[in-house]
C-alpha cells in the first residue's frame, strides 16, 4: 500500500552524526551491504539482533518502492577460524563451510529473507589480490616480512568515520610489526605460517586481511561507491574505517559508502556475552524457547541503534505481544456472515486506521524507529480487538489488508506450522464440536477443548445458556 502524503526518509549517518535524508545515488535504487559473520561457531541471539534489524530496513525500503540489492558477505577465512580448525583438526574451510550452512539456517528461522546475495570472502581472492595491487601499485601499500601492509599516512582522511586522529588511531593497534611504517598500518595480505590455508600472490602463499575481504565484495557489486553499509557499532574502528581507506585510496572516488548505519550491541542482564560467563544463548535455542515472532518483536522493540539488554522479563513480554497480534488477526479471518454497518461507524474505523497507519509509516521514516512503528501497530491491534466481533465482512477484511501489510515489514504474521486455511477449518471444527457438547451440558470435555485452543493462541469466549 502507497502511503499518503509521505514523509521524507531519515537515516542517521554515523559519517556526518546527522540525520541526513535518504536520497540514494540512483534514484529508486537500494545498494546495501551488511558486515556478516566470522563462521567459526553457531551465531547467537546478539547477532540475530543485528540481522533482523538490517532486515527491517531492507524491507521497509522495498515497502516505500525502492529496488534493493543487499548483500551480507560470510567472512569463511580468518584466524579464529583456523584457530577453531587446528582445535577440531579439521580443514579450515570445511569447518567455516559448516558454520555457514548453519548461519544461512539460522536467517532462514528468523525470516531474514531480505538478503540478495551471501558473499563468502573465500570466492572473491582473484579480486582481493588485484586490489592490493593496485594499492601497491600506487604507493599506498608496502611488502613486508609479515605480509602486506596498508600505510595510513597516505591517506588524511583516515579517521573520519571513528572521528579520531592518527595519535588516537594508534594506541588501539594490538599487532605491533617492527617493520612496519606506521604502527597503526594494517594487514592487507598475510603471510603464509607453517601449516594455515593459504592461496598463491605476488607476495608469496598467504591469505587475506580481514578488512580487503569486504572491499572486494563491494566494489566488484557495486562498483566504488554505493549507498548504504550496515554493521555492529564495534565494527566502526578498525574493520569500516579501513574499508573506507582501501577503497577510496584505490578509487580515488567516495565516499566508498553515502550512509553508515550501526547497530547496538545484545548484553545479558548488563553482561557481553561470552560462553565463559554461561550466557551464550544460541538463535537456535532462543527460537525453541519463544518462537520467531517473539524474538523479532523483541528486536523490534528497540531502536536499532541502541542498545539492547535481554532478560527473561523482555522476553516473555515480547512473546505476549505476538501472540496478541496473532490472536486479532486470526480472530478477523474467522469472522463470517457479520451485518453490514451504517456508513458512519465505517468511514470513522477507516479512519482510525489510517491514522495509526500514517503514524507507523511516520516512524519508520524517522531512521527506521521500529519501537514508534510497534506503538503504531499496537493501536491497530487494538482497533481489531475492539470492533472484531461487530465490524462487517468488508471492514475485516480492510483491518487483515493493513495489519498484513505493515506486519510484512516487521517480519510479523508469517509463521504458520500448517497452512492458515486448515487451521481455521479445524478451529471451526473444534468450535462447532465444543457447541455440541455445551448443549448436551458436558462442560467438563468442552472446558478441555477450550483450555487447548487458548494454548495455541485461540480466543474462547462462551456465551451464557
Amino acid at each position: 500500500m502507497s502511503q499518503t502524503k509521505q514523509s521524507r526518509l531519515k537515516v542517521y549517518n554515523t559519517l556526518t552524526r546527522h540525520l541526513d535524508e535518504f536520497d540514494p545515488i540512483h534514484p529508486g535504487r537500494v545498494n546495501m551491504f551488511v558486515c556478516g559473520p566470522t563462521v567459526y561457531d553457531v551465531s547467537h541471539i546478539g547477532h540475530g539482533k543485528s540481522y533482523v534489524a538490517y532486515d527491517i530496513i531492507a524491507r521497509y525500503l522495498r515497502k516505500r518502492g525502492y529496488s534493493v540489492f543487499f548483500v551480507l558477505n560470510i567472512t569463511d577465512i580468518d584466524d579464529k577460524i583456523i584457530n577453531r580448525a587446528k582445535e577440531t583438526k579439521e580443514d579450515p574451510l570445511k569447518l567455516s563451510e559448516r558454520y555457514s550452512q548453519a548461519f544461512y539456517k539460522d536467517m532462514k528461522d528468523l525470516h531474514v529473507d531480505s538478503v540478495n546475495l551471501y558473499a563468502k570472502a573465500s570466492d572473491y581472492i582473484p579480486e582481493i589480490i588485484n586490489q592490493i595491487k593496485g594499492l601497491v601499485d600506487k604507493g599506498i601499500a608496502y611488502k613486508i616480512t609479515g605480509g602486506v601492509y596498508f600505510d595510513i599516512s597516505k591517506f588524511p582522511e583516515y579517521g573520519k568515520l571513528s572521528r579520531q586522529n592518527l595519535e588516537q588511531l594508534t594506541v588501539h593497534r594490538v599487532d605491533p610489526d617492527p617493520e612496519k611504517q606506521n604502527p597503526g598500518d594494517f594487514v592487507l595480505w598475510k603471510s603464509q605460517k607453517p601449516g594455515e590455508i593459504a592461496w598463491d600472490s605476488p607476495w608469496g602463499k598467504g591469505r587475506p586481511g580481514w578488512h580487503i575481504e569486504d572491499t572486494a565484495i563491494t566494489l566488484t557489486h557495486f562498483g566504488p561507491t554505493y549507498d548504504l553499509h550496515g554493521g555492529g557499532t564495534e565494527l566502526i574502528f578498525p574493520h569500516h574505517e579501513a574499508e573506507i581507506a582501501q577503497a577510496e585510496g584505490l578509487t580515488g572516488k567516495k565516499p566508498l559508502a553515502k550512509y553508515w548505519a550501526h547497530t547496538g550491541l545484545l548484553s545479558i542482564k548488563g553482561q557481553e556475552m561470552h560462553k565463559s560467563l554461561g550466557n551464550f544463548v544460541p538463535i537456535q535455542d532462543a527460537i525453541q524457547k519463544v518462537g520467531v515472532e517473539a524474538l523479532r518483536v523483541l528486536y523490534a522493540s528497540t531502536h536499532y541503534r541502541s542498545p539492547l539488554d535481554y532478560t527473561e522479563d523482555t522476553l516473555v513480554q515480547a512473546a505476549s505481544l505476538a501472540r496478541r497480534f496473532r490472536r486479532a488477526y486470526d480472530q478477523l479471518q474467522r469472522m463470517t456472515g457479520v451485518k453490514a454497518e451504517s456508513k458512519a461507524s465505517k468511514e470513522l474505523l477507516k479512519q482510525k486506521v489510517d491514522e495509526a497507519r500514517i503514524e507507523f509509516f511516520s516512524t519508520m521514516d524517522d531512521d527506521f524507529n521500529t519501537p514508534g512503528a510497534l506503538a503504531a501497530y499496537i493501536k491497530i491491534v487494538g482497533i481489531a480487538e475492539e470492533h472484531g466481533k461487530s465490524v462487517s465482512t468488508e471492514s475485516a477484511s480492510m483491518l487483515l489488508n493493513v495489519m498484513k501489510d505493515l506486519a510484512s515489514v516487521l517480519g510479523l504474521l508469517e509463521t504458520e506450522s500448517i497452512p492458515r486455511q486448515e487451521f481455521l477449518q479445524l478451529v471451526n471444527l473444534l468450535t462447532s464440536l465444543r457447541n455440541d457438547l455445551r448443549a448436551k451440558h458436558e462442560y467438563a470435555l468442552s472446558d478441555r477443548i477450550r483450555e487447548q485452543m487458548q494454548k495455541a493462541g485461540v480466543t474462547v469466549e462462551d456465551e451464557a445458556q
